[in-house]
């Protein structure tokens, strides 16, 4: 065999090793120590209902990705808001697209995804977060998509951390499947809490903070190790490069 075909063998090899059996192993290689700020283990935002609102943002009206917490920070400037905390507000393709269902101001933007697949969106059950003038929920996926509520934000992703009181059946106490991670849940009496780790933490675990700490029978993952949490009062500035962003916003105090 020449050196040049030989090149070609190895690299097919390559390849074909990259996109199959080895997708494990490169799980793995990826995980982090398990360890929260012992101090500090979440960073938690609950929204006030009464003086705040929750809103979604992809592109404007131009079709222009806003992309940085910073640029919604902008916005929320701009139209007489303060931003009071923003992250990104879960997992998206190659161009920023948002996977699965993305609804803002009522229009669908982007369709439910129920497909099957390799990845935390895909590690069912997954689930739908969702709020307007009658308050927010979080609805597996499916559920979602058979009673279809009227909505005027939506977001999809994956896994459901929490559903009806109960962990998500894929996790595993005690698991070293650890990194940084992001969440939305939502308590009985509707009350919404933003959280994000400060290190790296299993899923059991960050399920069992909702459903134990804050009495969030329905939780949803939204994203990991590229996740970022703006909210100055919690001494966060952070930024970052996504497609939707979920924002706690609420309106300019008049001098």
């Amino acid at each position: 065999m020449t050196e040049k075909p030989r090149l070609c063998l190895i690299l097919l090899l390559l390849s074909a090793a990259a996109f199959s059996g080895c997708a494990s192993l490169v799980q793995s290689a990826k995980n982090q120590t398990c360890a929260l700020d012992p101090a500090h283990p979440f960073d938690v935002v609950t929204v006030d209902p009464s003086t705040q609102e929750l809103r979604l943002f992809w592109q404007d009206e131009a079709g222009q990705r806003y992309g940085s917490l910073d640029a919604v920070r902008d916005w929320a400037e701009t139209h007489d808001y303060e931003l009071v905390a923003a992250t990104n507000a879960g997992i998206f393709e190659p161009g920023f697209v948002p996977t699965g269902l993305y609804v803002e101001a009522g229009e669908e933007k982007q369709p439910l995804n129920l497909d099957d697949g390799y990845g935390n969106f895909f590690l069912k059950p997954n689930g739908v977060f969702f709020f307007g003038p009658d308050g927010a929920g979080i609805q597996e996926a499916t559920r979602f998509a058979a009673q279809r509520p009227e909505v005027a934000y939506a977001t999809q992703s994956g896994p459901l951390l929490v559903e009806d009181g109960q962990i998500h059946p894929a996790f595993t106490e005690g698991s070293d499947n650890c990194r940084l991670r992001s969440g939305v849940g939502v308590a009985d009496d509707g009350t919404v809490h933003l959280v994000i780790s400060n290190g790296a933490v299993n899923f059991y675990d960050f399920a069992t903070f909702f459903r134990d700490t804050l009495g969030s029978p329905n939780a949803l993952y939204l994203d990991g190790g590229i996740s970022r949490l703006y909210a100055p009062h919690l001494d966060r500035w952070d930024d970052g490069d996504f497609a939707a962003i979920l924002a706690v916003l609420a309106p300019k105090e008049v001098p």
